[in-house]
């Protein structure tokens, strides 16, 4: 972080109260056969309307005719209002600041068009001045003499370094001068045992490398052992024995990596389905934590936004504990669509907080969906999103081991003194970020330009001023001196969904992100609604007018 189904199928409310771990049935353990299919079905007939679409919407935008449009993603309202979200393709090559929202009434007609840039592309020649294997080299080169380039300036160097797969010829046009460029993946291990995969884009004719981008987010910090204390889990069950594998929520499973750093790991198992004691030196107390994790993670959005696992296509993720030796980290990656996590200083402090399984998944699902760039203020909102999402999965959760609250990372204790990593009512407490936006704030690191948006966040949800909630207490300021009255944090994240999920674009920048939320709310509570009028309030209240 420095970075009701069907019942059998999820935990009742009354259930997740009571502490007592559920034991699957053979029948239980065995997934309903239509669940997990009808979303990739659902999430499948979407694409295919978006690509039905994208021929006739190619010449309606005026797009060029070496232009193609490539279905990403599709929302579709209830009354038929569509929005599709689409990569775009030159001459064949993907193009990076391409992407695009067009939303589409029932009958066809386009209403608006959400573009990451608006500038035309038009290359004067698709032939690059440097080749591939050279370019390649280059990107690798530039990684080890700069110690791993990164946005990210909390993580460690890179110990160990290699390119994976050729480079790729793509069309640069993030910063609206569109351009040739090459796109290379680097791999490595950092000091600490991160590791790290880098995707660097690289002018194709200078070699000047236009951006760096680290696909393995991190979640930094220390534990005092067990998190979530007694819970239930849903387990499979083959005979006599059990396994930490969920058929209710797309499969999602975890494994033990035993210290290593690379591989699947090894399936937890177990005879009388009780895993753990509540303490670190038991291996399967962490694997409760992270399973337990993930699935309160599926079920937050599969409840309260209808969202059918991280990609929206019924698949779960796996889950991987006991991640190297005395690592002080955890982190999500979306090559193995995994969440990992060490044990921390002396391999007795794992890394499983509930908030951390939130915000590390949550990237996952922005990923999936906005695919917000993660450097300057898309960064910051990259990390905001994650950061919202995380907290909002501890208050869906409401254990009482882990009273949900405002502040990040508060269980971990990385400052050593109590205090959290993160504050969304006022950011700034945490001696680095940014309370509200600035010219200068999209050159602040990810994790501290994310402040703009957590304190919008909780403006929204709470108001601002002092008081106490769940026996925590805040006191939120406003940049202009206002006074704002939040709406809930019900409504407050189903604003920040719908506009992650239909407006941002993989550019967004604040700016961008008020016209996105009051779109939002627009669309969920009417223009002129209380709801809508909060928003611009909020937005205000952190200087983004």
């Amino acid at each position: 972080m420095k970075r009701k189904l069907a019942a059998g199928a999820v935990l009742s409310a009354t259930a997740l109260l009571t502490g007592v771990i559920q034991v699957s049935t053979a029948a239980e353990a065995t997934p309903t056969p239509s669940v997990q299919a009808q979303a990739a079905q659902h999430r499948a007939g979407l694409i295919a309307l978006a690509s039905g679409q994208a021929g006739p919407l190619t010449k309606a935008l005026g797009l060029g005719g070496q232009e193609t449009l490539v279905a990403k993603d599709a929302v579709v309202d209830a009354d038929g209002t569509r929005h599709l979200r689409f990569e775009r393709t030159y001459a064949g090559l993907p193009v990076l600041g391409g992407d695009l929202i067009v939303h589409q009434a029932a009958n066809g007609a386009v209403g608006a068009v959400d573009k990451a840039v608006t500038e035309q592309i038009a290359l004067p020649s698709l032939t690059p001045k440097i080749p591939a294997d050279k370019a390649a080299a280059q990107a690798s080169g530039a990684v080890q003499s700069t110690v791993g380039i990164t946005e990210d300036k909390d993580e460690s160097p890179l110990a160990e370094v290699h390119q994976t797969g050729a480079a790729q010829l793509v069309v640069w046009a993030t910063d609206g001068n569109p351009r040739l460029a090459y796109r290379t993946t680097v791999e490595g291990v950092r000091a600490d045992g991160t590791p790290s995969r880098q995707l660097l884009v690289t002018d194709a004719a200078t070699g000047e490398v236009l951006s760096t981008h680290e696909q393995v987010q991190t979640a930094t910090g220390t534990g005092d052992g067990v998190f979530v204390g007694s819970v239930p889990l849903t387990t499979a069950q083959s005979g006599s024995t059990f396994s930490l594998k969920d058929a209710s929520r797309g499969g999602q499973s975890t494994s033990d990596l035993k210290g290593k750093t690379s591989g699947s790991g090894t399936l937890f198992t177990d005879t009388d389905n009780a895993w753990g004691d509540g303490t670190a030196a038991n291996r399967q107390s962490a694997a409760v934590d992270a399973q337990f994790g993930a699935a309160v993670t599926w079920d937050f959005y599969k409840n309260t936004f209808g969202r059918s696992g991280i990609k929206n296509n019924g698949v779960g993720a796996t889950s991987r504990v006991h991640y190297g030796r005395n690592y002080v980290n955890a982190f999500w990656d979306d090559s193995c669509f995994c969440m990992t996590y060490g044990d921390g200083d002396g391999n007795t402090h794992p890394l499983t907080e509930l908030d951390v399984a939130g915000h590390e998944m949550t990237h996952g699902v922005t990923s999936a969906t906005a695919g917000l760039n993660y450097s300057g203020e898309s960064g910051g909102l990259n990390e905001a999103t994650s950061d919202i999402f995380g907290t909002m999965v501890e208050w869906y959760a409401n254990l009482a081991s882990d009273k949900p609250d405002y502040l990040i990372g508060e269980e971990i204790d990385i400052n050593g003194d109590g205090t959290p990593l993160r504050y969304m009512d006022k950011p700034s407490k945490d001696g680095g970020s940014a309370d509200s936006w600035s010219s200068g704030v999209g050159n602040l690191d990810v994790h501290y330009s994310s402040g703009v948006g957590n304190h919008f966040f909780y403006l929204l949800a709470e108001g601002s001023g002092a008081k106490t909630i769940n026996g925590v207490s805040y006191n939120s300021p406003t940049s202009n001196g206002s006074t704002v009255t939040g709406i809930g944090r019900d409504k407050a994240a189903a604003i920040w969904y719908r506009a992650l999920t239909v407006y941002f674009t993989s550019t967004t920048n604040y700016k961008a992100a008020r016209t996105a939320t009051l779109n939002a709310a627009k669309d969920l509570y009417g223009s002129g609604s209380t709801e809508y009028n909060a928003v611009a309030a909020a937005w205000s209240g952190v200087n983004v007018n």
